[in-house]
């Protein structure tokens, strides 16, 4: 039995790979043009949660790390995943303590967005935490982390030259020096 999901019809659909974090889904379809043809798609079980922290002096905190799938070294804002259960800024919580050691006193949503719609269902939240206090990180064992703490103008440079390239880094960036620009950032924060 064929399933329509928007203009596409769904003739057939397998699992071909499923864990912890995801499961990809093969499907065979008739395009909306009306031609046979297949669309591989990526189920997210987990929501991205990104955290851009800021302290008194307009500072930020990136982490770097070697991203596999990439085969190359990353500079990012705090990272990781949510359960679709858990409240998204509990998670974030989590997140920002495990990767910096920082608890954040104060949290805003930035940004909510599709990070690669065209092969997965990843959605993603970024938010701004501030009144920060420095305690111990605890990364997971498979992570290697390098923490950096920087002007937040310079994390801005860097993603217009290109060095920060991680999508929902670059987002949420963008969205903070936007209220920069409009003059919110520091009222925000005030």
């Amino acid at each position: 039995m064929s399933v329509k999901r928007g203009p596409w019809t769904i003739v057939a659909s397998n699992d071909v790979y499923d864990n912890r974090w995801i499961r990809v889904t093969h499907h065979d379809v008739v395009t909306p043009s009306g031609t046979d043809g297949i669309y591989g798609l990526i189920h997210f079980k987990n929501r991205a949660i990104g955290i851009v922290p800021i302290d008194s002096e307009q500072h930020t905190y990136l982490v770097g790390q070697y991203r596999f799938a990439l085969d190359a070294y990353s500079w990012e804002i705090p990272e990781g995943g949510g359960p679709l259960d858990v409240d998204f800024v509990e998670s974030a919580k989590r997140e920002l303590q495990e990767e910096t050691g920082l608890r954040a006193k104060r949290w805003h949503k930035l940004v909510e967005c599709d990070l690669s719609n065209s092969v997965s269902d990843e959605r993603a939240v970024a938010y701004l935490a501030w009144q920060l206090e420095q305690g111990d990180s605890s990364p997971e064992p498979t992570e290697e982390l390098v923490v950096r703490r920087l002007p937040l103008t310079e994390t801005f440079r860097m993603v217009e030259a290109g060095e920060i390239r991680d999508v929902l880094s670059v987002v949420a960036l963008q969205a903070v020096e936007r209220l920069a620009f409009k003059g919110e950032l520091d009222r925000l924060l005030g």
